[in-house]
């Protein structure tokens, strides 16, 4: 084997995510191949994390900051460098280890110091520039979405630095072709190209006893955030089970159940707003609810009108990884369905397929790279257009 390494990861905020499974699951990897690993974080609460963040199975070293997330619900990313400037003023101390390599991902803000201060080599992952997803959804293809004057010239700076942090690092990465393309197209400066490195998943992870249900099961597994158009998978399911009750085989329909699981924080707008938003998308459709979160996860849900016993929408929020591989491996669930449009890479359609569900994805982005839908005889499962119609056919 290679020299053994210490590897430090440094990630804004260690919650439930695709970013933060990508992280740890990189650093498991690193870990078992006999590397020393640890990872950095200006925040990570036990009550919603991954399991091996709060087991023991990875160091984590949780550096709060004197600094908000926002300041009334705005300057996220001013504050955001301020957390990692904080952070990185601690990895700076004589009293820290010091580390052969920094594995940094997300924000880049700490990059040319950890290089130029530390004396350090850096590598950046990149899911994706910050700075396309300051004015929203990023829909390839179609120009820059452009805020107020004020938040234009506001965000100028702040894009910038994103540019020139990220050209500091000795190796730059990203999640897809999809993302290394996007990349390449609005970070004109850097004239290197991001290697793709695809994230990949823990196996053992998946070797679980799955549960069966009387309900035959349709999974959306992604965070409770708007971009992930998860109302897209309520409307569907919605017009399938419309379908399948008009037909003569409605009998079937009856015990159809759509369960919506991912990442919830409540300190997110964006969080609650979402799950608001799907509750009354569901309602629209007249279709029964209930919300249910892990005994460890310590959420305090307000009170919907739900239906506890067999419900027609179940959101599952901050499931466990154990909840995660029974749902995947169960027999009752038929597929994942995946909603996002242009998303960076998707871990969920690769966790289905390793746990041999089939996929329903959307045709752009990431999924693209990652589900085989022809030729028939390899095809992983299905990847077409965001439109509730499309999705929520029959066949």
């Amino acid at each position: 084997m290679s020299a053994k390494l210490r590897v430090a990861f440094v990630h804004p905020d260690l919650g439930i995510g695709g970013a933060e499974r990508l992280v740890v699951d990189a650093a498991l990897g690193l870990q078992k191949l006999g590397h020393e690993v640890d990872v950095y974080t200006s925040h990570h609460d036990p009550n919603h994390c991954f399991d091996e963040t709060r087991d023991g199975t990875l160091k984590v070293h949780n550096i709060t900051p004197p600094f908000p997330r926002s300041f009334k619900g705005k300057f996220h990313i001013l504050f955001s460098h301020a957390r990692q400037l904080h952070l990185t003023k601690h990895l700076l101390r004589p009293t820290t280890p010091k580390y052969d390599v920094y594995f940094v991902d997300q924000l880049s803000t700490c990059v040319p110091l950890l290089r130029a201060l530390g004396r350090t080599r850096v590598v950046f992952y990149c899911h994706f520039p910050d700075k396309l997803l300051a004015d929203g959804e990023f829909v390839e293809g179609k120009g820059r979405r452009r805020g107020s004057l004020l938040k234009r010239v506001y965000r100028m700076p702040m894009d910038r630095l994103e540019e020139f942090t990220t050209r500091q690092a000795d190796v730059i990465l990203a999640n897809s072709k999809f993302t290394a393309r996007v990349f390449k197209t609005h970070f004109a400066s850097i004239s290197s190209t991001p290697k793709v490195v695809y994230p990949g998943i823990n196996l053992s992870a998946y070797e679980t006893t799955s549960f069966d249900t009387q309900d035959k099961d349709i999974l959306d597994v992604a965070s409770f955030e708007r971009k992930k158009n998860a109302a897209l998978a309520v409307d569907a399911f919605a017009l399938l089970r419309k379908k399948l009750t008009d037909s003569e085989s409605a009998q079937p329909s009856n015990q159809m159940r759509l369960v919506v699981a991912g990442g919830y924080d409540p300190r997110l707008e964006d969080n609650m707003m979402t799950l608001v938003a799907l509750i009354d998308r569901a309602k629209a459709h007249s279709l029964s609810f209930n919300i249910i979160t892990p005994s460890t996860s310590r959420i305090n849900i307000p009170p919907f009108d739900t239906t506890p016993s067999a419900p027609d929408v179940l959101f599952l929020l901050n499931f466990t990884t154990a909840q995660r591989s029974a749902l995947l491996s169960a027999p009752s669930t038929l597929a994942l369905l995946y909603t996002p449009t242009n998303e960076h890479f998707g871990i969920g359609p690769v966790e289905a397929m390793v746990c041999g569900l089939p996929v329903l994805a959307c045709n752009t982005g990431g999924p693209t790279e990652s589900v085989v839908d022809s030729p028939p005889e390899e095809r992983t499962g299905w990847l077409r257009p965001p439109r509730a119609r499309r999705l929520g056919r029959r066949r």
